[in-house]
């Protein structure tokens, strides 16, 4: 599906990155996101972000790790001000792979470096930044610390069903791709997406769990040299639907933003079609249960799944199409006010299962938004201007 350029003034050019269908190839998917909020120019609030997506004739080929791995979900921009010295630079994408060769959900080992700045259009490589040891399945949980670490949820099944998946960890991973330490206990149940704030040397990391239906604060120390420790531990939310689905592995909390000028978590709930706001969600010592619903919309909303905030402050969610399914409007990106205001969606493919991860980076008056389109394998990034 082509939609019309609506507000073709803000969009200065889209890059698509995609793959053949064969095993052995990068698909980039993404069921989740990597919420960051980067410094730089804020759109007027009344303003639309969402772009029009534009579909190439030609998609570019690209080569994935050669164990074979399937079905990435985590996508992140690696931050300004991340140290040099290794295989990542500022800009680059990161996305991490749930599947394994085999396709068993539950069972991918790696994390795909995708660069900010391919050598050409016809030319775009693809590395391997991470490779782990099974048993691991990487989820829709990534994030990156400016002082050179990578985190990542590890929910590994045996035999690619949520039922018979152990309750799993979060891998910090240098600058180089080497496994640091582990993070792992009996707050971390089932980790499937994550909303990290950092503040250089501490940060605050929002996990939210596949299999309590909860969301925990993770206080973390983090030192360039001996790595991130977790110095609190706090559940700060529950309640949340949360069920076992063979087709999405798992409906369940998912997507996380965090706003530092308001202290709130957004949280968005596949299985109950709906989007909350935890308050004091920084500092917050007690469980707040599900929060304030923000948003609900039968006619918009299809099991929202993946979560991002665009410098106008509009939260955008994606849809797994399995909650609330209408075939009418497949693979839905929604964007809405906090206010719980419908703004605009845009489809990413004309059947249903497409729209999965996403992820804004904004620097000074441009933004760059990252999508997936799980059907065609596509992976599109618009660069957004902001000045006008």
């Amino acid at each position: 599906m082509i939609h019309p350029l609506a507000g073709a003034r803000r969009i200065a050019r889209a890059q698509f990155f995609s793959k053949t269908a064969k095993l052995g190839t990068l698909k980039l998917v993404a069921a989740g996101l990597a919420c960051l909020v980067s410094s730089g120019a804020v759109m007027a609030a009344d303003d639309v972000f969402l772009p029009a997506p534009v579909r190439p004739v030609n998609t570019v080929p690209t080569t994935g790790p050669s164990a074979g791995d399937q079905n990435p979900y985590g996508v992140a921009f690696v931050p300004p001000g991340f140290p040099t010295g290794g295989p990542l630079n500022p800009g680059d994408i990161l996305v991490s792979n749930f599947n394994a060769a085999s396709n068993l959900q539950g069972s991918g080992t790696t994390i795909m470096d995708v660069p900010a700045i391919p050598p050409s259009p016809q030319a775009t490589p693809v590395s391997i930044f991470f490779q782990g040891t099974a048993p691991l399945g990487l989820t829709t949980a990534l994030n990156i610390l400016r002082e050179g670490f990578v985190l990542v949820g590890n929910f590994p099944s045996p035999d690619g069903t949520c039922a018979s998946a152990s309750t799993g960890s979060i891998l910090v991973i240098d600058k180089n791709g080497n496994l640091s330490s582990t993070i792992s206990g009996s707050a971390i149940q089932g980790p499937w997406d994550s909303a990290l704030f950092d503040q250089g040397t501490k940060a605050k990391f929002f996990v939210a769990n596949g299999l309590s239906g909860t969301v925990v604060r993770l206080d973390l120390a983090v030192d360039p040299v001996k790595g991130v420790t977790v110095v609190g531990t706090t559940q700060i939310a529950s309640g949340y639907t949360h069920a076992c689905d063979l087709v999405t592995f798992v409906d369940a909390p998912t997507g996380l933003v965090y706003d530092p000028r308001i202290d709130a978590l957004y949280v968005a709930s596949s299985a109950d079609n709906a989007v909350y706001a935890v308050s004091d969600a920084a500092d917050r010592k007690h469980d707040g249960g599900i929060g304030k619903l923000i948003y609900t919309d039968a006619k918009h909303l299809h099991g929202p799944l993946g979560m991002a905030i665009a410098p106008n402050g509009h939260l955008l969610v994606t849809n797994n199409d399995v909650i609330n399914s209408d075939p009418n409007q497949p693979s839905e990106i929604v964007e809405f006010t906090v206010a719980g205001k419908f703004v605009k969606e845009i489809s990413v493919d004309p059947t249903q299962g497409g729209s999965f991860g996403i992820a804004v980076q904004t620097t000074g008056e441009t933004a760059k938004f990252a999508a997936v389109d799980d059907v065609t394998s596509l992976f599109l990034v618009w660069t957004l201007d902001l000045s006008d």
